[in-house]
């Protein structure tokens, strides 16, 4: 969503009015704030559906992010499924990644926008509430390694028909986190 610098300003005082007066609407004008200060903008026709937005273009960050996002999710919870058996397994093919797998996040120095935009769809999009309460912050460069993992995640997902995924697909995702230089 394009809103000009004359529109935030308005958005933000009313959202100041709405809070001072005490108003109770459908719009959250704590959403609105946050939305204009993170630069976000693109979530408020995602959080209001019922308005007849124009059509956008979701911004390229934020649909690597949700691919990201889905991918680790699915991650997550097929290991939480895994017999102690299948678990040994992908801890040892997966090595040193392949024990307890959970999204470390993205490094906070040089992936803030990707950091961002996660910390924002899950804290206050309410979307993949199960990474809810985690720091974003991998404090090292993960991005490349993601990308890395979903050539082989996308492959194997579209073949799932929604059952999760095996000891042996979370070992060979997990596996791509290894710099292909220090395999």
């Amino acid at each position: 969503m394009k809103i000009t610098d004359g529109e935030k300003l308005i958005l933000l005082m009313l959202s100041e009015l709405y809070d001072k007066l005490g108003v109770e609407g459908e719009v959250e004008p704590d959403f609105i704030r946050s939305a204009i200060f993170s630069n976000n903008t693109w979530s408020i026709p995602w959080k209001y559906v019922g308005i007849p937005f124009e059509e956008q273009e979701t911004p390229e960050v934020v649909k690597e992010v949700l691919d990201i996002l889905d991918m680790w999710s699915m991650i997550e919870r097929s290991y939480e499924n895994l017999s102690n058996e299948s678990k040994e397994f992908v801890e040892r093919e997966a090595s040193p990644f392949g024990k307890d797998p959970k999204f470390p996040g993205f490094d906070g120095n040089n992936e803030t926008e990707y950091m961002g935009t996660a910390s924002f769809l899950v804290n206050d999009l309410d979307r993949f509430e199960e990474f809810k309460g985690r720091d974003f912050n991998s404090h090292c460069p993960s991005i490349d390694s993601y990308r890395r993992m979903l050539s082989v995640f996308k492959p194997i997902f579209k073949n799932l028909n929604f059952q999760p995924l095996s000891a042996q697909n979370i070992a060979e995702i997990l596996k791509e986190r290894v710099h292909p230089e220090n395999r």
